[in-house]
């Protein structure tokens, strides 16, 4: 991994370091920071934006609220940004849904469940294609955890030249 580049995955609002999709990543790319955040969005979004802070070539993969956070980091700082997967984003949130960004053209993948009863997927879409300019969006066959689809997904092509 280069100075200037790094890969960072933001779990959910109740999950940790430790959970299923941290652990699949880490197996995958033992390089990629896995952080452990608290507290409200404001505590979260504080820690993160001092993690992430002084690189660019950011590739985030966030869950559900982890998503949320992903999404409104890559939102506040575009140029520090290569990549965003979003599983199940949490973009529902009335902080980010009712105050929608400036779009942004970094490219933005983002898996959904169509089982999902926990995010709305289709509000989760449409607040995708407001705030995403260079969007991939998956509707996959699977619940609000995609855990399913996280160990379906080909992580390596998935975040190309980083390896």
């Amino acid at each position: 991994m280069g100075k200037q580049d790094g890969m960072v995955f933001i779990h959910g609002l109740e999950g940790s370091s430790q959970g299923v999709k941290a652990t699949l990543l880490r197996g995958i790319f033992p390089e990629i920071l896995t952080p452990d955040f608290q507290g409200s969005l404001d505590d979260r979004m504080a820690d993160s934006e001092a993690l992430l802070a002084g690189k660019n070539g950011w590739k985030i993969i966030g869950s559900s609220f982890g998503g949320l956070m992903a999404a409104l980091f890559a939102c506040r700082c575009p140029s520090l940004v290569d990549r965003l997967i979003l599983l199940a984003p949490a973009l529902i949130w009335p902080d980010f849904a009712n105050n929608l960004p400036a779009p942004i053209s970094l490219p933005v993948i983002v898996y959904h469940g169509s089982k999902d009863e926990i995010i709305s997927l289709e509000a989760v879409r449409e607040i995708s294609n407001k705030v995403f300019l260079n969007l991939t969006f998956h509707v996959v066959d699977d619940d609000h955890g995609l855990y399913q689809t996280v160990h379906a997904i080909d992580w390596r092509n998935l975040m190309g030249d980083f390896i």
